[in-house]
């Protein structure tokens, strides 16, 4: 199990950078979000179910409060990463293309591990479960920013992605429905199944005290 998690992720993570930089268009913004998307809500909780709990598990002996802090920083990540002027160096650069994949994969790993390993003790289990929640809802704010917004915010030119000319504006649109129905999914349900896990376990026996 623990294996088959950590080659999947590494096939993955393979296959989808070497996309980012030889098949999609560096200005398309619907290829960014699908590498973006597949780094932090498929192959991140790939890897954080291959470690998770083994001394690879850089978590495995933080707080509680490590998955609401992670959550925060990924969600910094997120969000610094589509500032416009951040999306012009990353498609100028190879370098900077990959230093923001390597700054995805790394938060979302680390929050799944954090998250995951929350969810093996019970006590912890709220605090993932809170974690993933509060990251799906940003990732749906973001999302809906992105396909709502009245002009395009990278670019104005027309892309091609896999093939399919776009507007800069549907383009942007589509970015925003795979961050919706991925990203945004994805960490929903994660946290769903934290509660679940949660609520259903046995509750803890209070610790005695020292009899004189």
């Amino acid at each position: 199990m623990r294996s088959g998690a950590l080659i999947a992720a590494l096939a993955l993570l393979m296959i989808v950078v070497a996309a980012s930089l030889a098949a999609f268009d560096p200005r398309a913004f619907s290829g960014h979000m699908s590498v973006h998307m597949a780094l932090v809500a498929v192959i991140a909780p790939l890897f954080a179910c291959g470690i998770s709990g083994t001394r690879l598990d850089p978590t495995i002996s933080w707080g509680p409060g490590a998955a609401i802090l992670l959550s925060f920083v990924e969600f910094v990540v997120v969000w610094i990463w589509h500032v416009p002027v951040m999306r012009d160096l990353a498609e100028l650069s190879v370098s900077m293309r990959l230093l923001e994949h390597a700054t995805f994969l790394a938060a979302g790993a680390l929050l799944w591990l954090a998250c995951l390993g929350a969810g093996a003790q019970v006590e912890r289990g709220l605090a993932g479960a809170v974690a993933l929640l509060m990251t799906s809802m940003h990732m749906t704010l973001l999302g809906v920013l992105l396909t709502m917004s009245p002009r395009p915010l990278f670019g104005g030119d027309d892309v091609s992605c896999l093939g399919v000319t776009m507007t800069a504006s549907q383009d942007q649109q589509v970015g925003g429905i795979i961050m919706l129905l991925v990203g945004a999914v994805v960490y929903l349900a994660g946290g769903v199944a934290l509660v679940a896990r949660f609520l259903g376990a046995p509750p803890m026996q209070p610790r005695k005290g020292i009899e004189l």
